[in-house]
Order: C-alpha cells, then structure tokens, then sequence
C-alpha cells in the first residue's frame, strides 16, 4: 500500500532532459484564447437544447450553477499550477500532492474525458460538413460509422489530422490560429445575442422551473431537474484545465497561467449566462428542446434564416479550436505519463526541430481518430464528464492538502478563500457527478475497474518514480 502512495517531486522545466525539454513559446493571451476556445464550443451551440429540455426555463439556474462549481476548480486549478508548473494537470499535481495510485486514476479518466471530447467534436463537426461533400459525389457511407449504417467517418478522422498536423507544426504557431479562430466564434455568438434580444418575451419563463430543482425520473423515464440539467451542461463549461497542460510552454507561468485559467472561465460564464438568456427569452423551451442546433432553430423561428445560416457556418469554422484545445491537452498529458514510465519513455521524445512532441501527439491523433471514424460515442459521451469530475474534485483535494501540509510554500497566485473554493470544487463536483445519469456512472466505474487492472499489472512495476527509489 505504502508504494502505490508514493509521490512524485516535480521537476523544474530547465532540469528536464534537453530530449524531453519543450519549448517556451505562450504568453497570457495565447493561454487565454486556448481556454476560450476550448470551452466555447459544441457545449453552448448544442446543450442549450439538451438542458433546456431537462430543466425548462431554469436551465439559466443550471448554468450559474455549472459555472459556480466550475469556478471553484479553476481557481484551484490556477494556484496548484502556478505552484507547480509542469506539464500534466491534474494528473500531475495529484502525482505529486495525494501518491500515485491516485495519480493513475485522475491520469486514466483525463483520458476518458479528453478522447470523448476530441472525438465527440469531429463527429460534430463532420456532420456539418458531409451536407457540402455530398453535391461532389462522396460516398455517404464514409460519413459516418458502422453504428449509423457506414463504413467509416472520413470527415472526422480528416479533421483530427489536421488539427494534429497543426500541432506538430509548432505550438506557437497553432495558438495563433486558434487566437483568430475564437474571435470568430465571440463574434458569433454576440451577433445570435444581438439578434434574438429585442423579440425577448418574460412569458417564456414561465414556469420557471417545470421539473424541480433535484434529479429526477420523469414520466418518460428521462431524468430531469435543474440538477440533472447543471450535470450535463457541465460538458460546455471545461476546457479550461487544458491551460494548466501548457505550463512547460508557458513564458512567465507564475503570471499567465492564472490569468489564461480564470481570465478564460470569467469571460465564459458570462457569455453562457447572456446567451441562455437570450436563447431561453426569444423562444418557449419546448420549441427547441434537445435540438441538435437550439441557436439556429431559435433564429430560423423567429425569421432570422440568413443569420441562423451565418451562426451554423460560422460553428464549422470555429470548432476545430476545441479540437485543437483538448488534443494538445491529451497529448501533454500522455507526454508526462510516457516519462513517468506508465508509456514507453520513447513516446515522451521532442522533435529537435519544432520543440513539439510529435510521436506523443501521433499516438494521441491515431487513438482518438479510431473513435471517431468508427465507435458509437454518441451514446457514450456522458462519460467525458465524469472524468472531468474526478479531476477537479482532485485539483480541490490538493489544494486542501498542501494549504494544510506546506501553508508557507510559494504561491504565485493563491486564491481567495482558498479552503472554502477547494471544498466548494470536491463538494460540488460530487454532487454533479451524483446527478448524472445512473448507466453514465455504472461505465465510469467499469473503465476504472479496467484501468487498476491495467495499473496493477503493467504500471506499477515501471513505474519510473519506484524504480528510481528502489535503486537508492
């Protein structure tokens, strides 16, 4: 027991091997566009719906309380990874704060979360784009996977190789598209608040809330409730954990990755509260319940057709920022993990050339590619938040941790109330997972009964933390 408790000392990023050395390239407005770009994404263009059709009206209650839970962790996030700037997120703080096994399993579910995500957004994305492939011929059969009927989903293999080849380019290079890319997507949405506002009608708030506030089995058998609304809406609000990936290649970490962390969830829940506002206003909910596209239905009713086609070109050319967001993310994350012994250490080589790790991140492209060329995720996808839960209940366990074992370390950036935001992060967290539904919580479990086999019968005995301590 004692073993699978041991911790890991973070190593500083100019005392990592000049083979394992990424490159310095992010300043505060690359991390800030990163985190907006991965949390503005399909969560607000499609769960609108989704939540509105759980919660009615007071979906808009579901998103404040999305976003308040999602506040305590990123301000927990931004203190431990000022503290500890390397790369790995939560995997990488519960590594060094809780002992390894615990680091396993947060390290296991961010691969849950990311690949879902990643995969979940090329289908989307390839759904947009199969209409306009269609006129030159492609085969409909290579739009999608074999659960609807096809083959493979071309498309969204196409687009992870891009976003993928984008990342190998150079990370810099990659932020400065991604930059220009969510100014789109910002303007975007302020052109749906613009538009939607003056046809807002108080009657469409009424009822409030039509299916209470706790969880709940509705007479259809779909569990609703603010609650069960806030669990699922939770998708469109992380991303931001991706910032902390990027603390190796951050310029001043003590500086930016605070302000990229709680700079991007600001801006987001003030964009997500304003739009489901509008959304909510314009339009009674159960016209645009679990709508595929809620933004474009709401304009297209309200006779805004042109401006309903300009928001659903316009998410086409945006979402590739949330591709590209969480495979960087994914990809860093199983770069730690690979020089921590639990992936082959070749795997965790940067190119001497672009300072990227270009095998990590074929590893990451090709894994997530296979799930979303062929394998029924959407049925699935739930599961991608309840591995963000365990890694933000993680970051809040940490935080409490290290405020009571090392109240004098350095922190760069401490936030505010700092026992009340980690408590406020495991406990809200825990109830958000408690809330989503019962099958999502059944595979999350079964995935990780299947990654403490893996664990114990493969990563525990390469374990490079063990092995070095073994050999003092």
């Amino acid at each position: 027991m004692k073993n699978l408790l041991r911790r890991k000392t973070i190593v500083a990023h100019e005392d990592q091997p000049a083979e394992h050395r990424l490159a310095r390239t992010l300043s505060w407005p690359h991390l800030l566009a990163l985190g907006v770009g991965a949390i503005v994404g399909t969560g607000i263009l499609t769960l609108i719906g989704v939540g509105a059709d759980r919660a009615g009206p007071a979906v808009l209650l579901s998103f404040v309380i999305a976003g308040a839970i999602c506040a305590c962790a990123a301000l927990a996030y931004a203190e431990m990874a000022t503290m500890m700037p390397a790369a790995g997120s939560a995997y990488t703080y519960s590594y060094a704060v809780l002992g390894e096994i615990f680091a396993w399993i947060v390290g296991w579910s961010l691969i849950l979360e990311y690949s879902l995500v990643v995969s979940t957004v090329a289908v989307g994305w390839s759904g947009y784009a199969a209409p306009l492939l269609a006129p030159w011929g492609f085969p409909e059969a290579l739009t999608k996977g074999p659960e609807l009927g096809g083959l493979v989903n071309v498309p969204a293999v196409f687009i992870i190789a891009v976003v993928a080849g984008l990342l190998m380019l150079g990370t810099r290079e990659s932020a400065r598209l991604n930059t220009a890319l969510v100014v789109v997507k910002i303007a975007t949405l302020i052109l749906f608040v613009a538009v939607t506002l003056p046809y807002f009608d108080p009657a469409n708030l009424s009822p409030f809330m039509p299916f209470g506030f706790g969880k709940a089995v509705a007479p259809d058998g779909v569990e609703r409730g603010v609650m069960a609304a806030a669990a699922i809406i939770f998708f469109a609000f992380y991303g931001f954990d991706a910032i902390s990936t990027a603390a190796e290649e951050t310029k001043r970490p003590e500086r930016d990755l605070a302000i990229g962390i709680v700079g991007s969830m600001i801006a987001c829940t003030l964009i997500y509260v304003v739009v489901a506002a509008a959304a909510v206003g314009a339009l009674t909910f159960t016209r645009f319940a679990d709508s595929p596209e809620p933004l474009a239905l709401i304009l297209r009713e309200i006779g805004r057709g042109q401006i309903a086609t300009i928001v659903a070109g316009a998410a086409v050319i945006a979402l590739p920022t949330v591709l590209l967001a969480f495979l960087y993310g994914q990809s860093r994350i199983f770069l730690v993990m690979a020089r921590d012994g639990f992936l082959p250490q070749g795997l965790a080589k940067i190119s001497p050339v672009r300072r990227t790790p270009v095998r990590i991140t074929l590893l990451t492209a090709t894994l997530v590619a296979v799930i979303a060329g062929v394998l029924p995720i959407d049925e699935i996808a739930a599961l991608a938040n309840a591995g963000t839960l365990i890694a933000f209940m993680a970051v809040g366990l940490c935080l409490v941790i290290l405020r009571r074992r090392a109240p004098e370390a350095p922190r760069p950036f401490r936030a505010p109330a700092g026992l009340l935001v980690g408590l406020g992060a495991i406990g809200g967290c825990a109830y958000l997972f408690l809330s989503l539904p019962t099958q999502t919580q059944t595979y999350f479990l079964l995935w990780n009964g299947i990654g403490l086999l893996i664990y114990l019968a493969y990563g525990a005995a390469r374990s490079r933390v063990g092995n070095a301590r073994a050999g003092d």
